[in-house]
């Protein structure tokens, strides 16, 4: 289980893998978005993994849009809220 918000990381770390997204992908992530933005990222990616057809190319997307203050979560959740809307 998920206890702490370090546990959320080591969880996002291991998605990250599993999605075949790099080390040095998710450690620009971190380190421009900060740790949760990028695990709510990958967590967001997770969700929609059978359409993204590049999930580490999708981050460094995402990534360098945060360098240069054009990203928000705001959007993406939003996204995701209407994709789990459109399944009931």
């Amino acid at each position: 289980g998920i206890a702490d918000w370090k546990d959320v990381l080591v969880t996002a770390g291991l998605v990250r893998s599993m999605l075949g997204i790099s080390p040095d992908a998710w450690t620009k992530a971190r380190e421009t978005m900060g740790d949760l933005v990028a695990c709510v990222v990958v967590a967001a990616i997770l969700e929609r993994a059978e359409e993204i057809r590049a999930p580490g190319g999708y981050l460094r997307a995402l990534t360098a849009r945060a360098e240069a203050g054009q990203f928000t979560l705001r959007p993406m959740l939003a996204a995701l809220e209407r994709g789990r809307d459109a399944e009931i």
